[in-house]
């Protein structure tokens, strides 16, 4: 897996970003068994920036936590099968299949965590988590769609000893 990470907050996460950032990505590619070598894109911001991405992309001029721009329209969820046909997924250069980007804000990691009770890491490697499912397929629109990729995260997270 190839992390591409940009990190333009001053916000200091006291973790190692980058690491954690690794470990839940190859955590979700290995258990949805992704047969890829991977490119991922991570940015971390502040609220004013994701609220420009917000803005921007999806018409909400509002700052959100995570937000992920997945690069393959996936026919099933974690089903990589099909992609074989199609080269435009993947990167000509290094043949990694290209899933995305995600887009954090580092204020609401803090706020969030605080919210909820738990600790900063857990913040973020749920969202990282939460994000990569979107990367491969998975929503959480209808109520049925919503608990598969909860039950997903959590044992994930459950899974590298990530709990609350």
């Amino acid at each position: 897996m190839e992390l591409l990470f940009d990190d333009e907050s001053d916000i200091n996460l006291q973790l190692d970003a980058v690491n954690e950032a690794k470990i839940v990505i190859d955590a979700v590619l290995e258990h949805e068994q992704c047969p890829y070598e991977t490119e991922i894109e991570v940015l971390l911001t502040d609220n004013a920036g994701i609220q420009d991405f917000n803005n921007c992309h999806r018409g909400i001029d509002a700052p959100t936590d995570v937000l992920s721009f997945p690069m393959v329209l996936f026919l099933e969820p974690g089903v990589f099968d099909f992609l074989e046909k199609d080269e435009r997924f993947f990167n000509p250069d290094t043949g990694n299949l290209i899933l995305g980007s995600i887009i954090i804000s580092k204020e609401k990691i803090l706020t969030q965590a605080k919210e909820y009770g738990h600790s900063i890491r857990r913040e973020y490697t749920f969202l990282i988590a939460h994000s990569m499912l979107h990367l491969v397929g998975y929503d959480h629109m209808k109520d049925d769609d919503a608990k598969v990729m909860e039950s997903k995260q959590e044992e994930i997270l459950n899974q590298l000893g990530i709990t609350r």
